[in-house]
């Protein structure tokens, strides 16, 4: 059969037009002139929580890319290819060290710290933290498991030498977990909910150890734009205001969308959120003086556990910036 081609000119302007439907998603406001580019972990639970409670409707475009931790995204906006990150109070804190950030933390998203434990394979004779000793250990490098796993090794009267700490990322250390090269790991979210479906059990909390301070942090250009700073604001804001939607009798409808994502049952994902928005409800707040601090509590910890080489002063990647615009979206 004879080829087909298009005229010269068509195939130009096809080529031209592809980047862009390719970038626009099935939410994107085609005629905005603000993109936001947003990290997420472990599934895009934000953008799925906006789309239920109907305020996914932003007069500005979302563009939402998936990550294995907060630590990634740090990365990726500290490399330029994300304009607000979602964290823990730990991935900034190593995105910071060399001094030369190129973002802020500009607003704190109160949240559960459930789901942050230090697991053992079915069939383990480990049943506390202080059996670790002498064990392998898998964990997930600047991240909230680092910081809780330190901690709950000194309440057992154990030293980070007493196991041989292996820093690996949330689905390597799933499988290594379950192929038997690590004795525990130690990790968060949706990694330790595939892991009890694998038969794992927990042997040390960071529930009660973490701040449910998580973090959203801004890159500097952010800041810089007028349009793009209202629509920060504006979009963690409507996060906040979601979850006050699922909370309001509509947590069994949700837990569908999340049991779907994690591949959990549906009476566990529901059991989950509804113990995850009774214990600390997820809920956004400006930047004040005690988040500031109780990051720089965990910053100190990382210095005395040698991870950084010095103190760091958090203060000088916090701002209030974005205080008066997220007080009023609020």
């Amino acid at each position: 059969m004879p080829s087909r081609r298009l005229p010269r000119a068509s195939l130009l302007l096809a080529t031209l037009l592809l980047p862009l439907a390719t970038a626009c998603g099935g939410d994107a406001q085609a005629d905005s002139d603000v993109t936001l580019r947003v990290g997420a972990t472990g599934w895009k639970v934000e953008e799925a929580v906006l789309k239920f409670a109907h305020l996914d409707d932003t007069p500005y475009d979302v563009k939402w890319s998936l990550f294995q931790g907060g630590d990634k995204q740090l990365e990726a906006v500290r490399a330029g290819a994300l304009d607000l990150a979602s964290s823990s109070e730990i991935p900034p804190v190593f995105a910071a060290a060399d001094g030369k950030p190129n973002f802020k933390v500009v607003a704190v998203q109160l949240g559960a710290t459930l789901n942050q434990e230090v697991v053992v394979p079915k069939g383990s004779k480990v049943t506390d933290i202080a059996d670790l000793k002498g064990k392998t250990v898998g964990y997930v490098k600047n991240t909230t498991a680092h910081y809780f796993l330190y901690e709950l090794l000194k309440q057992a009267g154990l030293k980070w030498t007493d196991v041989d700490a292996k820093p690996l990322l949330p689905n390597d250390g799933l499988a290594a977990l379950n192929g038997g090269s690590i004795d525990a790991f130690a990790s968060y979210g949706t990694s330790v909910i595939t892991a009890h479906q694998q038969g794992a059990t927990t042997v040390g909390s960071g529930a009660d150890i973490l701040s449910g301070n998580f973090l959203w942090s801004a890159k500097d250009s952010v800041l810089k734009s007028g349009k793009q700073k209202e629509a920060a604001a504006d979009l963690i804001a409507r996060i906040s205001k979601a979850y006050a939607y699922v909370r309001d009798g509509r947590e069994a409808e949700f837990a569908k969308v999340i049991a779907r994502n994690t591949h959990q049952p549906l009476a566990q994902a529901e059991a989950d959120l509804v113990a995850q928005q009774k214990q600390r409800p997820t809920r956004a707040r400006t930047v004040d003086a005690a988040a500031t601090a109780s990051e720089q509590k965990v910053a100190d910890v990382f210095t005395e556990l040698g991870a950084l080489d010095s103190r760091l002063d958090v203060a000088s990647f916090w701002t209030t910036d974005l205080n008066s615009e997220l007080e009023k979206a609020l």
